[in-house]
């Protein structure tokens, strides 16, 4: 994928979530069951990043199951960061940035090595291209403290019947199909309008590549979620002690 066709996915997505930041709020009042059976593996005095936080669930469901440790959420939507900072539990840690992945110097608020956990829910399939997705996941590595975990979770849409059929072809945003890299797909959205969202589907072996070529060892993958249990695909990662340039 070239630069200028990413670009252009970025700002697809980024009009998405401006537009529609409180219908998809709705949507995020309670955690996914993937994302709820990996918070007791985190211990309650860690240090958290949380990127693409949303409006802060997860942050409050740390809390109702006993943590007391610092947590960092980080999102590029003020409307989404705006609910997440009003809704913070009384006396917990927290702090939220307003930052965008897709940017360069994204981190330059956080210090290096200077957290325990990355989550990174429902966040790595909007970020297109393979390079973007390598540099922001080698920067991830160097804001973990050393063997340091990385818990994410991406979409598999399409082991949804239902959710294939909300597939959009590529002329409808204004791309032909040859701009684009094979796992890349538009889907579109329909609470409070209709609006469309670049995705790219993972395949487990892709994910692992990629945590190779970041500096990263897979320890865990496993599938949760929907109606099938099978609509999102979760893994652990653990930075190696090698630092990637």
């Amino acid at each position: 994928m070239d630069y200028k066709t990413s670009q252009r996915l970025i700002e697809l997505n980024r009009q998405f979530y401006t537009k529609f930041a409180r219908d998809f709020s709705i949507t995020r009042q309670r955690l996914q069951p993937g994302v709820y059976s990996l918070l007791g593996r985190i211990s309650r005095q860690a240090r958290i990043l949380d990127l693409g936080c949303g409006n802060g669930e997860l942050l409050r469901a740390l809390v109702a199951s006993g943590f007391q440790g610092h947590y960092t959420g980080l999102d590029f939507s003020t409307d989404l960061l705006r609910e997440a900072q009003q809704r913070i539990p009384d006396g917990t840690q927290a702090i939220f940035y307003g930052a965008d992945l897709t940017e360069p110097g994204w981190e330059s608020q956080l210090e290096p090595e200077g957290f325990d956990y990355v989550t990174a829910f429902a966040v790595l399939h909007h970020l297109p291209g393979v390079d973007l997705r390598r540099e922001v996941l080698k920067t991830v590595h160097r804001l973990l403290a050393s063997g340091g975990w990385l818990y994410l979770s991406n979409w598999q849409f399409l082991q949804s019947p239902r959710l294939r059929k909300r597939l959009q072809p590529w002329e409808s945003a204004g791309f032909s199909p040859g701009e684009v890299d094979s796992g890349d797909y538009l889907l579109d959205w329909r609470r409070g309008g209709s609006g469309l969202r670049y995705v790219h589907h993972f395949s487990e072996t892709s994910l692992r590549r990629l945590a190779e070529n970041s500096g990263f060892v897979v320890r865990e993958s496993f599938l949760s979620d929907g109606e099938n249990g099978q609509s999102g695909l979760y893994q652990i990662w653990q930075n190696i002690l090698y630092n990637p340039s």
